[in-house]
């Protein structure tokens, strides 16, 4: 009877000691570490629009019918994160293997190609008004404004990105304009990228 009750004893403290073991934050250093747990990103706003002609449309207007055909869409989206903001443009049904230049303007896209405004600018370029838009690469630059330049394919599609290392102002960015070249960047020209094509509007 002895010989049971030592071997009953020693059973009763390995499972003591196992249970323990499983317990302790220290054992094996892996009980007591939690895992890492990504913080979740912000979700990106969506402007998805059909090119049509003046006065057939509000959200997304085309003024060159050869580049930008009626029908074209284009897919803008937007993610604002920790002090910067990513664009992301994404066009289908324009004229293929071109250049094409994109920028954000200040204003909603109108019937006149002027409506849309000047570009969106973080820091605004006082020597520029209305009748003179910012051409000095100190401001006209693809860190102070969004410059969303592309080449479409054979099919006319296209796509460009940008992220800038700032948010933008509320009511104040209100459009997106296909232009009808790449953006000079030279003093005197910065900025600029010739006529407007067409123009989405969206809600920066």
């Amino acid at each position: 009877m002895r010989t049971i009750q030592v071997a009953t004893g020693l059973a009763l403290t390995a499972l003591l000691a196992a249970g323990c073991s499983e317990g302790d934050p220290d054992a094996d250093g892996a009980a007591g570490e939690e895992e890492s747990v990504a913080e979740p990103t912000s979700s990106p706003s969506v402007t998805a629009a059909t090119f049509l002609p003046p006065g057939e449309s509000a959200g997304a207007i085309t003024y060159d019918e050869t580049a930008v055909p009626e029908g074209a869409t284009a897919d803008v989206q937007v993610r604002a994160e920790e002090d910067a903001t990513q664009i992301e443009l994404t066009a289908t049904g324009l004229e293929a293997d071109r250049d094409f230049g994109a920028h954000v303007h200040t204003d909603p896209c109108g019937e006149d190609p002027e409506d849309s405004g000047p570009h969106y600018q973080d820091e605004v370029d006082p020597e520029a008004d209305e009748d003179n838009p910012s051409v000095d690469p100190e401001y006209a630059n693809p860190d102070n404004e969004v410059w969303l330049d592309f080449t479409t394919d054979g099919g006319g599609n296209g796509d460009a990105s940008a992220t800038v290392p700032w948010e933008f102002r509320d009511g104040e960015a209100q459009s997106l304009v296909l232009h009808e070249e790449h953006t000079a960047t030279e003093h005197g020209e910065a900025g600029q990228a010739g006529d407007r094509l067409g123009c989405v509007t969206v809600e920066f």
